[in-house]
């Protein structure tokens, strides 16, 4: 007999869902910002294959402020390498290394997304335990009520 036991079983399978769709909903935050840096990388590429020097543009200055500058030569484009290091290529060099990045953040697309496939099927083996411990706890309280009902019975 299952009991209180089978209660506090369930809690417990309960407690195991609710961190899981915790760290789901986290890995899919996860997934998002990298998209969102591919997307900053595409601007990035697209900028650098369209721009000639002489273009006015539109330079950052943080803060959401923005100032007119012109594009004194587009064949040299400083890129951030990582580490806090950036270095001077020419226009192809520079497509490239974006593409090299953009690539790098795919293939952390993937393992985060084979990550959260994971924890999904985790979650459904899950779901699976906590209903058929439901079904047997069910069962037995009508065993039980039947039994009851009989001994009434018998008196």
């Amino acid at each position: 007999m299952m009991g209180g036991g089978g209660q506090q079983q369930l809690q417990q399978l309960s407690q195991e869902l609710q961190a899981i769709d915790e760290e789901i909903e986290e890995l899919e935050g996860e997934v998002q910002d990298l998209r969102d840096r591919q997307s900053e990388i595409d601007d990035a590429i697209e900028a650098v294959e369209t721009l000639e020097s002489g273009s006015t543009v539109q330079v950052p200055l943080g803060g959401g402020a923005y100032v007119r500058a012109e594009v004194q030569d587009i064949d040299e484009v400083i890129v951030d390498l990582g580490g806090g290091y950036a270095a001077e290529q020419e226009q192809d060099d520079a497509v490239d290394a974006l593409e090299r990045k953009k690539g790098v953040l795919d293939d952390r697309i993937d393992d985060v997304q084979e990550e959260i496939s994971e924890l999904e099927a985790e979650s459904e083996e899950i779901e699976q335990q906590a209903q058929q411990m439901q079904q047997q706890m069910q069962q037995q309280q009508m065993q039980q009520l039947q039994q009851q009902q009989q001994q009434d019975d018998d008196e």
